[in-house]
């Protein structure tokens, strides 16, 4: 097992909350809590597609599909947490 391949989901799901948190203000954490988010978001999101066949996750292979589907999971995945936890947090503020 590749350590790129278990940092990869993580690091571009911390990614993907920043850009999610920088796309919706309203949603935002705060950059700290944006990226806490992302990366549990992309560490999910590459699990999940993993254990559904997507060819994703820390077991696949270092070829490029599974490199960038690695990406694409992490990144989806912890731009959705964010948001997710971004409209619990506002339903709760109200």
């Amino acid at each position: 097992m590749e350590i790129l391949q278990m940092i990869l989901p993580y690091l571009t799901g911390g990614g993907g909350g920043l850009l999610a948190g920088k796309m919706s203000p309203k949603l935002s954490l705060g950059t700290v809590g944006n990226i806490i988010a992302g990366l549990l978001g992309g560490g999910i999101g590459s699990q999940v597609l993993g254990l559904l066949g997507m060819g994703v996750g820390p077991e696949t292979g270092m070829d490029l599909t599974s490199i960038l589907g690695n990406v694409a999971a992490g990144g989806v995945g912890g731009g959705g947490l964010m948001a997710v936890i971004g409209m619990v947090k506002s339903m709760l503020n109200k």
